[in-house]
């Protein structure tokens, strides 16, 4: 039965949350080559990371009701069920809880947002710009519902934790948050798990950092948290103010992209990464036979490796703007256009 129950858990994890549960196995790998971290770590992360997938799948359904005296609210399937872990290492389960977020917050418009013709907007251009291979748009509707009643369900005597690394799609969230809990005068703690991932992991001679929350272990968040929540102090009504003009601003502005540059996050054109796809598949093409055609997937895959050391940014989208490439006569591709595994691409002769 556990076998049975494994495999409807994979079968409805979705696409982008796998990726970044493969991502933190694949560094807790890394890490096993290093001196420092011995295969009974690696045992345990690997037993925790397991823990954590049945803790989002078990518990997204959630509501924020009984005696409870924390939120957390983080952005992605693989972060919110990680932290779900921490609370139970830590016996916070019942007085602390987790409200999960699941938007890509760096995609799409966000235009008018706070008004229906906005989220309207932002759902149609999902729809209709980005592969659903795995049915996720319809669902996106209910389930950011379902994350923002819980929200303002909150008693006001309630403290919430805010959870973002540095990256557009968190930051954005984040911002989102505050601004949706203006009304609203709880404390409100904005714990950065770049930088205390940084502080707490990145030693020695070599550097690491993390593109998402979701990338991290259970012992990672563990930490961060046990540290950041000694350390740090709610926002001042002058930061809220601040995080609110910021998401306002983002909503006035019509761009389907944004990325996080200079500590802010930055709206630009949806081309941003087009110079670097197009390079990628020059690449690619030098490795091969002249004319040979590559699995968009091997290109999609080489791209996101170099976006993912200073952005975060999902595969859909890149996938996205190479089919306008295709559009635009820059790319030639065989296969089929419904699936990001079912075609392959070259540069135009």
């Amino acid at each position: 039965m556990e076998i049975e129950k494994i495999n409807k858990i994979v079968k409805e994890l979705r696409e982008r949350d796998a990726k970044l549960l493969l991502s933190h196995i694949l560094k807790e790998i890394h890490y096993l080559n290093e001196q420092e971290y011995s295969e009974e770590q690696f045992i345990k992360a690997m037993k925790n990371a397991y823990k954590a997938v049945f803790e989002t799948t078990e518990q997204q359904q959630n509501k924020i009701e009984g005696p409870i005296k924390v939120v957390h609210i983080l952005f992605g399937d693989s972060a919110a069920g990680c932290f779900r872990q921490v609370l139970k290492q830590l016996g916070a389960y019942k007085d602390e809880k987790v409200i999960c977020i699941r938007e890509m917050f760096s995609i799409a418009p966000i235009w008018k947002f706070n008004e229906e013709v906005g989220k309207q907007s932002r759902y149609n251009w999902l729809q209709n710009n980005l592969s659903d291979e795995d049915g996720e748009f319809d669902e996106f509707k209910e389930s950011f519902n379902r994350a923002v009643n819980q929200i303002m369900s909150i008693k006001e005597d309630i403290p919430i934790y805010l959870w973002a690394a540095e990256n557009a799609e968190e930051q954005t969230g984040l911002r989102f948050v505050v601004d949706l809990l203006k009304e609203k005068n709880n404390d409100i703690f904005v714990m950065n798990a770049t930088k205390g991932f940084i502080e707490l992991f990145s030693k020695g001679k070599r550097k690491y950092t993390i593109a998402h929350t979701g990338e991290l272990s259970p012992d990672n968040l563990r930490a961060i948290y046990e540290k950041q929540r000694q350390d740090h102090s709610p926002l001042t009504q002058h930061e809220r103010n601040q995080y609110e003009k910021e998401w306002l601003s983002l909503t006035k502005k019509i761009e389907t992209l944004r990325i996080w540059r200079n500590e802010t996050v930055q709206s630009v054109p949806e081309n941003y990464f087009d110079d670097l796809i197009i390079n990628r598949a020059k690449k690619l093409h030098g490795k091969r036979k002249a004319n040979e055609f590559f699995k968009s997937l091997r290109l999609i895959g080489d791209v996101l490796g170099h976006i993912h050391l200073d952005q975060y940014i999902s595969d859909t989208f890149i996938n996205y703007r190479l089919q306008k490439m295709i559009e635009n006569g820059i790319f030639e591709m065989e296969g089929s256009l419904g699936a990001m595994r079912l075609y392959s691409v070259r540069l135009k002769q």
